[in-house]
């Protein structure tokens, strides 16, 4: 086992708390007995979980964008302030484009840079720091599969995925020894609210119905890889199966199947 127990001044930190994912993680963590500090931009969302973790485990809210570096910064030290020890980090906030790089706006496409890459890289190394020292600690990012494969329609978004992935696995060969794990959570489709706020439907991107995975599924999928050290996990067999072929596969025919499946 590579999760510390909790305590009373530890904390899971888990950003994109306020819907999907994140939320199902954070749910997920105060199942197993670890206070949770709920880290999104919308502090409503937040307090409405609160509410209803409220009375199984210690929880707090902390209203942030991870976009903005200088709110970033100052997170630690207010959860330090309340008189916390980060023990988890989850970055699980993500936003992306789903739209040819031809008619994004280029502030939509910088924007995900921020939160998919600089939030993360930021957060990871103030966690790792802290971490290191006291010879414990966990963090999970959350990746995409879209990280393993390129993506027409969703080319950028697909790049900082990539980047999650590979930034994981060299924290990891870092961390080794230290006490302090690392794990990267690749899923595939999921009903939440990302393809809304991306400004579509869940029919734009054609993939077959078993493909999809409950949220709450997924967020136990990867606090068990933060708990038995599994590094990188992909939820969901047929998503396994289907990413490893797609890796084989010429990009020559690659990219024009990936381009249909994204109505291109």
């Amino acid at each position: 086992m590579t999760l510390s127990k909790p305590t009373a001044t530890s904390t899971a930190v888990v950003t994109g708390a306020s819907s999907g994912i994140g939320a199902d993680i954070a749910r997920e963590l105060a199942d197993r007995g670890y206070g949770v500090t709920l880290v999104a931009r919308r502090e409503d969302r937040l307090r409405d979980l609160a509410a209803d973790l409220a009375g199984t485990v210690h929880i707090e809210v902390i209203a942030c964008d991870v976009a903005d570096a200088q709110q970033r910064a100052r997170l630690f030290d207010t959860i330090a302030e309340r008189g916390l020890t980060v023990d988890i980090l989850v970055n699980n906030a993500g936003i992306g484009t789903v739209d040819t790089v031809a008619h994004s706006p280029v502030e939509a496409e910088i924007a995900q840079v921020r939160v998919n890459v600089e939030a993360v890289i930021d957060l990871t190394t103030r966690a790792v720091q802290q971490m290191v020292p006291r010879g414990r600690g966990a963090i999970l990012n959350v990746g995409s599969v879209s990280g393993f494969l390129p993506t027409p329609g969703q080319a950028g978004y697909a790049g900082t995925k990539a980047f999650t992935y590979i930034y994981g696995e060299g924290l990891r060969g870092e961390l080794a020894g230290t006490g302090v794990t690392i794990a990267t959570l690749c899923p595939g489709p999921v009903r939440t609210e990302f393809l809304t706020a991306a400004g579509v439907d869940d029919k734009a991107v054609a993939l077959p119905k078993f493909m999809y995975m409950p949220s709450r599924d997924v967020a136990r999928i990867g606090i068990d890889a933060l708990e038995h050290d599994r590094g990188v996990v992909i939820p969901n067999w047929p998503t396994r199966i289907a990413t490893r072929q797609g890796q084989l596969v010429p990009r020559r025919i690659l990219l024009p199947m990936l381009a249909r499946q994204h109505g291109l």
